[in-house]
């Protein structure tokens, strides 16, 4: 901003940096609004700055790690050329330049469209934000309805940053937001997955997980949830929450979190009950999980793409769970060198939570993780495998002969004691 200010030209930190700076709250993303044009800021910093967009052409300058968000001040896009509307009112091209007053007004929420002047340390505000943050209150600059139609994802942006900031929606905000909603159906699945990821990993998943309820927008992201949800999966539903409040504990602790991690517990509800189907149906454990897998995802893909980085150890961690449950001896402690044996023993350990069925079982991948390395064999071919779910009926049909029961030499029992909750001794987060 500085360099900015030197050369003549204008230079603001704009958004939510501002906005949260003046509610108390420490700021994540600064954005630099200024009259210089793309090419102009891009020789204030030729070796660490790039120009990028087409939609909406703006500098990304980089220091060390952190990127600082330079964009030149923006007019109406029906105002000169550069700008262009697509049928229904959304924008596909914003790239007229305009004065910061021009810029203020085609901003999309009153409290995103604070200025802070470097030149004289002053806050310029042109659309009443002040006095919205004094009352708490969301609302959109303009007439809601077009605002919300140029761009569908203002509406997700709406119950995210309201749910943050714990802020009233203004009334015809909240109408415009009802009433466009449908069309987020066609926003593009690879942007709808980033409005996710902000959603749930801002520090403040739970908060944002409950306004998308409250507004009926969850539909729009996962309808499979929603719709178990909805048909009273009050079971899945204390899961979810606690899976949600996990992550915004893990964020707040500055640990790091695992977004296949919470999109696992998302999914879980129809993976697991198509699963149990297909067990019915004399399928193994895997072969039945894999099918559900199959059947889930590409439903999902359809609405959010998760990339395969993500929707890869989702799999992972279900398949693994009847794992955990079952095996004994050499084979369950080969699960401790898996690269998801941690987060599908999380997984696990959250499920058990809610089922006193599986606690015995957590607890016992907790003791076990605690035991010096040579204890460890004698420890895991003690273990008694959980039936309720995972049953071996569909596997023995499979398989036409009977195993051999290998004869043993008496060994002395050890037994795992009460052991301390799994949920204090781990992240629960995949992580």
């Amino acid at each position: 901003m500085q360099r900015l200010h030197d050369a003549g030209f204008a230079s603001y930190l704009v958004g939510g940096g501002v906005r949260d700076a003046l509610l108390g709250l420490s700021p994540k993303d600064f954005d630099v609004a200024t009259n210089a044009s793309p090419e102009e800021v891009k020789s204030l910093f030729p070796r660490n700055s790039r120009i990028i967009g087409r939609r909406f052409r703006l500098v990304h300058v980089l220091f060390g790690r952190e990127m600082i968000e330079v964009a030149t001040f923006r007019a109406d896009h029906a105002s000169g050329a550069g700008g262009e509307v697509a049928d229904g009112g959304r924008i596909v091209r914003d790239n007229v330049f305009g004065s910061i007053e021009d810029d203020a007004f085609r901003r999309d929420f009153t409290v995103n469209a604070l200025y802070y002047n470097i030149a004289d340390d002053s806050i310029v505000d042109f659309v009443g934000a002040m006095a919205d943050l004094e009352q708490r209150l969301f609302r959109l600059i303009g007439e809601p309805r077009q605002r919300c139609e140029e761009d569908p994802v203002r509406v997700l942006r709406a119950a995210r940053l309201s749910a943050k900031l714990d802020f009233f929606i203004d009334e015809p905000t909240l109408d415009a937001m009802h009433e466009v909603a449908p069309e987020l159906r066609s926003v593009p699945p690879a942007r709808l997955f980033e409005e996710v990821l902000k959603l749930f990993q801002g520090g403040y998943a739970l908060k944002s997980f409950e306004r998308l309820r409250e507004l009926d927008l969850l539909c729009y992201l996962f309808p499979a949830t929603d719709a178990r949800l909805k048909n009273q999966a009050e079971n899945e539903l204390e899961i979810l929450h606690a899976a949600l409040h996990n992550t915004d504990v893990r964020i707040a602790e500055g640990k790091p979190v695992t977004p296949y991690y919470l999109l696992a517990f998302m999914l879980w509800g129809d993976i697991f009950e198509i699963a149990q189907a297909a067990m019915k149906q004399g399928q193994s454990p895997s072969e039945s999980l894999w099918q559900a897998s199959d059947r889930v995802l590409p439903s999902q893909l359809r609405v959010t793409s998760i990339p395969k980085r993500f929707s890869g150890p989702m799999r992972e961690i279900w398949l693994m769970q009847p794992q955990l449950e079952l095996y004994v001896g050499k084979r369950a402690l080969s699960l401790l060198e898996s690269r998801r044996f941690r987060a599908a023993y999380d997984f696990l350990c959250l499920r058990a939570r809610f089922d006193s069925d599986l606690q015995e079982c957590a607890d016992w991948w907790t003791e076990v993780q605690e035991l010096d390395p040579e204890d460890q064999p004698d420890f895991c071919e003690n273990k008694q495998s959980v039936r309720k779910y995972w049953g071996t009926e569909g596997r023995n049909k499979t398989k036409g002969r009977k195993r051999r029961k290998r004869r043993r030499s008496p060994k002395k029992t050890k037994t795992a004691g009460d052991g301390a909750s799994s949920m204090t001794k781990t992240g629960d987060n995949g992580g």
